[in-house]
């Protein structure tokens, strides 16, 4: 191909790009040789698909734990249908869908076994050493665990996306010193990056000031929380672990709406919970009860994507009254969601969390993670890099001290499969044949 063909090929890329600059495609590591027939960006969305970090999603519980059943969703699955859902409306809004794309697919890398119960651990079992926070370790995967790029020096550079993907991957872009207060006075948990890693933050978010999420950060989080807010209630459902008719009981439905106010919407009123309810039940597409049969799961299919679209739809149609019709792109605008949009989808989220994750028959199976995961950090603290995989291995033996080998170990265990990590137990731990049927 011809210098002529690969500057008319960039041309052609840079103008399917509208708001996007050369330094929002700038790597860490500068690469020399751009592709002849794919974007930057086009490069960061196939570098997450091809990932090891990727594939482990697979085996990781989303809601419920992924060899219950062969429906529910697994973290990988909900990454694909997120990642659906973002990539649509960024490019609506003018966003480079392949950004929102990566950041859609790589959103849930940093999660470790059995999801949000095994981060809580981890967040306990590492307060010396900065805490655990699943879209921290997010990045630390992409700028250094997965390798594909190294600095010259030799030190990883991660997957070595794009300066915007990196950028739209980080949903809480600030150090945990930096976390927004809550309203009872202290700081929330969530953060985006460790101390440690605080060089590869320092240069992504380089333009920017505060704790403002790029643009197309934005619509991954939209586009996280209406996926799993629809999809939760849909895996519950197909479950048996409830029936949208269990909210025509006053004492159900309070408690969902006690459930939805504490864990999502604590500054709202009740009654503002039991109109968005209220508005959801009165859609057509709503499914009191399903019997599993092939035309009430076409059913609950309808509900979801209908659900979907009205969620987008209002976003959208909010944002573009807000900014107008040009490119939304990195630090330029802000999504606008509607309270009452904000409100439903968050009931749908009240929903599943009150039947599913907030279920007291969860308890034991609770306790039970929690018990691997401490034995198993403490066995693997004890024996320093003896069971660790070689590229934790390396890590453990290069770090400069007690802290860094301690991240090499909560790397090690965040990076396990539900299964795997059962398996590291029964065997290490408890010297059992190998077998993940621990919770059976």
């Amino acid at each position: 191909m011809t210098v002529r063909n690969v500057e008319r090929l960039e041309g052609q890329y840079a103008a399917l790009r509208p708001g996007y600059t050369e330094a929002d495609e700038d790597r860490w590591v500068p690469e020399h040789g751009k592709s002849v027939y794919r974007s930057s960006f086009e490069r960061d969305r196939a570098r997450l698909l091809h990932s090891w970090s990727l594939r482990r999603l697979g085996a990781k519980t989303q809601v419920v734990s992924p060899d219950v059943d062969d429906f529910s969703r697994t973290r990988l699955t909900h990454s694909l249908e997120v990642a659906q859902v973002g990539r649509e409306l960024g490019r609506l809004l003018g966003c480079d869908p392949d950004v929102v794309d990566a950041a859609c697919l790589s959103h849930d890398l940093g999660h470790p076994p059995f999801g949000h119960n095994g981060e809580s651990v981890l967040h306990e079992l590492s307060a010396g050493i900065g805490g655990f926070e699943g879209n921290a370790q997010t990045l630390r995967i992409l700028t250094r665990l997965e390798t594909k790029r190294f600095h010259p020096d030799g030190r990883s550079a991660g997957l070595n996306l794009t300066r915007a993907s990196l950028d739209a991957a980080v949903k809480y872009p600030w150090r945990a010193e930096e976390a927004p207060l809550k309203s009872d006075g202290t700081r929330s948990q969530k953060f985006g990056a460790y101390e440690d890693d605080l060089q590869v933050f320092t240069w992504l978010r380089q333009g920017t000031e505060g704790r403002r999420q790029s643009m197309e950060a934005q619509v991954m989080d939209a586009a996280d929380d209406i996926a799993y807010s629809v999809h939760d209630v849909e895996d519950g459902i197909v479950n048996g672990r409830f029936q949208l008719k269990f909210l025509d009981d006053a004492v159900q439905r309070a408690r969902v709406i006690q459930t939805t106010q504490e864990w999502y919407l604590p500054e709202a009123e009740e009654d503002r919970i039991e109109e968005a309810i209220s508005r959801l039940e009165s859609r057509p597409s709503w499914v009191k009860e399903s019997d599993g049969s092939r035309r009430a799961l076409a059913a609950l299919k309808n509900m979801t994507s209908e659900f979907i679209g009205r969620f987008c739809s209002a976003i959208y149609t909010a944002t573009r009254q807000a900014h107008g019709d040009q490119p939304l792109v990195r630090h330029e605008a802000d999504l606008v969601v509607p309270r009452q949009t904000l409100e439903e989808i968050c009931v749908m989220k009240g929903i599943a969390a009150n039947y599913i994750m907030a279920s007291r028959e969860q308890m034991p199976v609770y306790a039970r993670q929690r018990e691997v995961l401490q034995e198993l950090h403490a066995l693997l603290v004890e024996t320093g890099d003896r069971f660790l995989e070689p590229q934790f291995q390396a890590d453990f033996r290069t770090a400069g001290d007690d802290a860094g080998r301690h991240r090499a170990i909560i790397d090690q265990i965040a990076s396990l499969t539900d299964g795997a990590c059962l398996e590291w137990y029964a065997t290490l731990v408890k010297g059992l044949p190998v077998t993940n049927r621990l919770f059976a």
